[in-house]
């Protein structure tokens, strides 16, 4: 198989994936047991909170921040980066059960020091390809309201996307350790 044919069906398995995370709308509604409505909420991050892939803690570094809510689970897995986030959902292997994925409304939170403000990840609105860097180099910006999405492409670069048009090639790893002075 070639490499072109390979990266086709990375992709089309990872878009497979996002498309079975949108069908859960709604049984991440109603959830199967009563305690799994408040296991849906987001969580927000403390000073010890730290990232599922790289373990690096959230508040020392800027930029969007991420969280999955897996089926069995008691407590979120968190991202550093939106970047690592769509990563993660975009992987052939992903196979846990997603219930709710949440990202921070760039639009409210500040850059800097991001806290709070936290939106279903497949309603939001993405700009990727920015001059703002996250806590893993370039990043995606993330944001609730359209408009915010184009007045921060206009300011920093970079497209505004939905949910579903993140595709995998816009989220490589390799290169935000090399970029990370603080590690």
């Amino acid at each position: 198989m070639s490499y072109t044919c390979s990266c086709r069906r990375r992709q089309l398995l990872g878009l497979a994936a996002l498309a079975s995370l949108g069908a859960l709308g709604g049984l991440a509604a109603c959830g199967d047991r009563p305690g799994d409505a408040r296991a849906l909420a987001p969580v927000e991050i403390g000073a010890a909170t730290s990232c599922e892939l790289d373990g690096m803690l959230l508040a020392d570094y800027p930029g969007p921040k991420a969280q999955i809510h897996y089926a069995g689970a008691a407590a979120p897995v968190f991202f550093c980066d939106t970047v690592e986030l769509f990563n993660m959902l975009l992987r052939p292997e992903q196979v846990r059960k997603v219930l709710a994925v949440y990202v921070q409304d760039m639009g409210q939170a500040d850059w800097e020091q991001p806290r709070g403000h936290w939106i279903d990840a497949r309603t939001a609105v993405y700009v990727p390809g920015s001059k703002r860097h996250g806590s893993m180099g370039p990043t995606i910006a993330s944001f609730a309201q359209e408009a915010d999405a184009a007045r921060f492409a206009v300011e920093y670069g970079g497209k505004v996307r939905r949910f579903a048009d993140i595709r995998p090639d816009m989220v490589d790893l390799s290169g935000g350790a090399l970029h990370d002075s603080r590690m």
